[in-house]
């Protein structure tokens, strides 16, 4: 899987529907959308994503989006299985305002250590000889060292991905059994143990889309009476894990920010 069809700056909407709904949106979707080259030819139509999260000892990226900062990043690497031949890519996701702009470079999986430890990766090791993948290296390189970053958890579900024929501004994903384990060895391994599911058995719907909302997006949020939530795998998985696991030991203040996250109002689409 190296084909990369990321959308780098788009607007998300996100919402918790059950396995049932699920089915039902996969129907209404398919009139707009083809299904992703990759879950074409696999059972329920979805592939398997791995994610190892970097954060800093004190969380900083995670308390970033507890306290709803406007301007934040995450910092991960993707996988997609644990074949020695398979890229690896570091990506930086960032929110500026409202909008989620991604910056992405793949390298082969045996640059991994040296990037992780502060090295760029040798000409070789790179995908492609394009400059942008590599300046994102660059940029996930000095954030991950002026954060002192190390990784923290892993990550891991089943996409279904939709998307546009003719271009990528516009997708539809459905992420189901949401895994996520403590992982500070940086292992890239599709083995994860000692996982929480901090979803349940609920699936994420996203509506991603590069311009304006389309008028279909509307349709399917009112006919289904979709209401907007946060679903931030790696903050919501660290909740689960538990904080203690990290060494980490939060003052009353964590519960009013986690009391205020989870309780968003309704945000009627425009």
């Amino acid at each position: 899987m190296t084909t990369d069809k990321l959308q780098l700056q788009r607007l998300e909407l996100k919402y918790h529907i059950s396995e049932a709904q699920a089915l039902a949106v996969r129907d209404f979707v398919r009139c707009y959308l083809e299904i992703d080259e990759f879950g074409a030819t696999q059972p329920n139509l979805s592939y398997r994503i791995h994610s190892l999260y970097l954060d800093s000892d004190d969380l900083k990226t995670y308390w970033d989006t507890i306290n709803s900062n406007k301007n934040r990043f995450k910092l991960r690497l993707r996988y997609y299985d644990d074949a020695p031949s398979s890229p690896v890519f570091f990506e930086v996701k960032r929110r500026m305002d409202n909008a989620i702009l991604k910056q992405r470079g793949g390298v082969r999986r045996v640059a991994v250590p040296g990037l992780l430890a502060g090295q760029l990766p040798e000409p070789e090791h790179l995908l492609t000889d394009q400059p942008k993948p590599f300046f994102a290296l660059q940029r996930f390189s000095q954030l991950m060292l002026s954060l002192r970053a190390r990784p923290k958890v892993h990550i891991c579900y089943l996409r279904e991905a939709w998307m546009n024929h003719d271009d990528n501004s516009v997708r539809v994903t459905m992420d189901r059994d949401v895994r996520a384990a403590y992982e500070p060895g940086g292992r890239l391994t599709t083995d994860i143990e000692n996982y929480v599911r901090p979803f349940g058995n609920e699936v994420i719907l996203e509506l991603k889309f590069t311009g304006r909302f389309p008028n279909w997006f509307r349709d399917l949020v009112q006919g289904f009476g979709l209401v907007r939530r946060s679903a931030a795998k790696y903050v919501d998985g660290v909740e689960a894990i538990g904080l203690s696991v990290f060494n980490y030991h939060p003052g009353p203040e964590f519960a009013t920010a986690a009391a205020s996250r989870n309780s968003q109002a309704a945000i009627p689409a425009r």
